[in-house]
C-alpha cells in the first residue's frame, strides 16, 4: 500500500483524541460518526480537522478494497463537556457556524450508513490486505480483487457484497497458501488491527464482538479440553445466524480466526473443524500443529448431525 497504512492512520487519529475534548467529527448530512473516529473526541477545533482528514484519508485507503465504501461530508462539532451520558448522542446545532467542514469537500453522493457489520467487514479486509501486500502475495490481493469487482456488478446490496469480499478472500487464501503460510497471514493481519487489552477468556471476548458486529446471531462454547501428553488444547463452539456462505463444501472462517488471533495470540487455534448442525454449525478450534491441519480460512464441512 502506497502511504501510510490503515493502522498508522488510525495511531494519528488516537493520539490527536482526548477524554477531556469537546470538538467531535460526524457526517454534516446525515449526523453518522465514521470510523474511525467516531467515539474519539478532540481538544481543540484544528486537531479536530486534522482528524477529520485523517479519517477521510483512511476511507479513500479503504475503497481501495471496496469502491462501495461510503462518502461523508465530514465536519467538526462543538459541543461543551457534560455529563458522559451526552458524549453518546448526536451533535447539534442551530448556528451554521459551530461547524466548519473538513478539506477537501467531498462532493460524491453519501450513501446512508451501513451498520457495525460493514464497517467490521472493511476492517478485517483491509488488515488482510495490508499483510498480503507486505508478504508480497500480490498475486492473491489481485486475484481476490477480479472475483470482488465481478461480484460488484451482480450484487447491489452493501452489506451483502461486503460479506461476498471476505468469502472470496477466504476462498483464495485456502486455495493458494498453506496452512502455515495462512497462519503467518493471520498474525500479520491481526497486528495491523487496533490493538486490545488482554482478556481473561478471550474465545468468549472473541465470539461477543463477532455477536455485536453481527455476524453471528448467537453462540455456545464448551469448556476447553487439553490433551495432556501433546498440551493441545481446544475448544468447540456452537454458532447459529453466520453471515457468510458455504463454497465448494466449505465453510469460511477467516473472520473468526482472525479475531481469535487477535484477541490470543499465544494460543491462537492452528486447526478449524467445521460440522453442519440443525440450528447452524460447530466449530472446533484446536492449538494441534500438525501436518494435517485443516484450514485456518476456510475449512471442510464434515457433515450434519
Amino acid at each position: 500500500m502506497v502511504g501510510p497504512t490503515l493502522v498508522e492512520i488510525r495511531d494519528h487519529i488516537e493520539a490527536l483524541a482526548a477524554e477531556d475534548g469537546q470538538y467531535s467529527v460526524i457526517c454534516g448530512r446525515t449526523g453518522e460518526r465514521s470510523v474511525p473516529a467516531a467515539g474519539k473526541w478532540f481538544p481543540t477545533r484544528a486537531t479536530a480537522r486534522a482528524a477529520a482528514r485523517a479519517t477521510e484519508q483512511y476511507r479513500s485507503a479503504l475503497r481501495r478494497y471496496d469502491p462501495r465504501v461510503p462518502y461523508y461530508d465530514l465536519i467538526v462539532c462543538e459541543e461543551p463537556p457534560l455529563d458522559s451520558m451526552k458524549r453518546h448522542r448526536q451533535c447539534s446545532t442551530t448556528d451554521p457556524d459551530e461547524y466548519t467542514l473538513s478539506e477537501p469537500i467531498l462532493t460524491e453522493t453519501p450513501t446512508p450508513g451501513h451498520g457495525d457489520l460493514v464497517e467490521f467487514c472493511h476492517r478485517v479486509a483491509g488488515a488482510v490486505f495490508e499483510a498480503l501486500s507486505g508478504s508480497g502475495y500480490d498475486s492473491i490481493e489481485n486475484a481476490v480483487m477480479d472475483a470482488y469487482f465481478e461480484l460488484a456488478e451482480a450484487v447491489g446490496d452493501p452489506g451483502e457484497l461486503c460479506l461476498c469480499l471476505l468469502e472470496s478472500m477466504a476462498s483464495e487464501l485456502d486455495a493458494r497458501l498453506s496452512v502455515d503460510e495462512q497462519a503467518e497471514i493471520l498474525v500479520d493481519a491481526a497486528g495491523r488491527l487496533e490493538p486490545i487489552e488482554d482478556a481473561d477468556a478471550p474465545i468468549d471476548a472473541t465470539l461477543d464482538e463477532l455477536e455485536q458486529r453481527g455476524l453471528i446471531e448467537s453462540y455456545t462454547r464448551s469448556p476447553y479440553s487439553v490433551d495432556l501428553d501433546g498440551g493441545t488444547r481446544a475448544v468447540v463452539v456452537g454458532i447459529s445466524g453466520y453471515a457468510l456462505s458455504t463454497h465448494d463444501d466449505r465453510l469460511p472462517v477467516l473472520p473468526l480466526t482472525l479475531e481469535l488471533y487477535r484477541h490470543h495470540t499465544e494460543q491462537s487455534p492452528q486447526s478449524v473443524q467445521v460440522t453442519a448442525v440443525d440450528d447452524g454449525w460447530r466449530l472446533t478450534f484446536s492449538s494441534a500443529d500438525t501436518r494435517e491441519q485443516n484450514g485456518l480460512v476456510s475449512a471442510p464441512i464434515e457433515g450434519e448431525s
